[in-house]
């Protein structure tokens, strides 16, 4: 089975409390997903900051406007440094995701690793190099703008 990874950085012209305040908050991710997605978080009663074990469920259309559940659990925190969290139920056969971030001359060094394996084998690897790379790194290019407006540019 095909195992893929993407990998993106950015500088945000902010401190790390703020910028860790951002991204660690659930009620943040809609504000960075791009509204064609028809992202909505479903889960109730989210707590402001994320912790390890904690569960979030959300409806999405990825493709072609097919309403999608996706389950995702933090499985690691580290305050002010990182944060993973990793698909339970969804598209993806596996998708693991790490939030990085690192103080840096000028603000903070937000790093993304996102290892996944798209569903059905060989046909998710077609659909890995026809669609699934192009729509996650349009997806990153949009999450790269929002954080851009709500923190300016570097």
């Amino acid at each position: 089975m095909a195992f893929y990874q993407l990998k993106t950085e950015q500088l945000i012209p902010a401190s790390l409390e703020e910028v860790w305040g951002f991204i660690s908050s659930p009620a943040n991710l809609q504000k960075i997903t791009p509204p064609g997605m028809g992202f909505e978080i479903t889960s109730g009663d989210l707590p402001g900051e994320m912790y390890p074990g904690m569960i979030i469920s959300y409806k999405v259309k990825p493709l072609l406007g097919i309403p999608t559940t996706w389950v995702t659990e933090i499985t690691q925190v580290e305050e002010k440094k990182y944060f993973v969290d990793e698909q339970r139920v969804g598209p993806y056969s596996m998708w693991h995701h790490q939030h990085r971030i690192t103080p840096v001359e000028g603000g903070v060094l937000m790093e993304d690793i996102v290892s996944y394996r798209p569903p059905m084998a060989f046909l998710g690897a077609i659909a890995n190099a026809v669609i699934i790379k192009k729509k996650l790194r349009q997806i990153f290019d949009y999450r790269r703008k929002a954080l851009e407006k709500h923190f300016g540019t570097a």
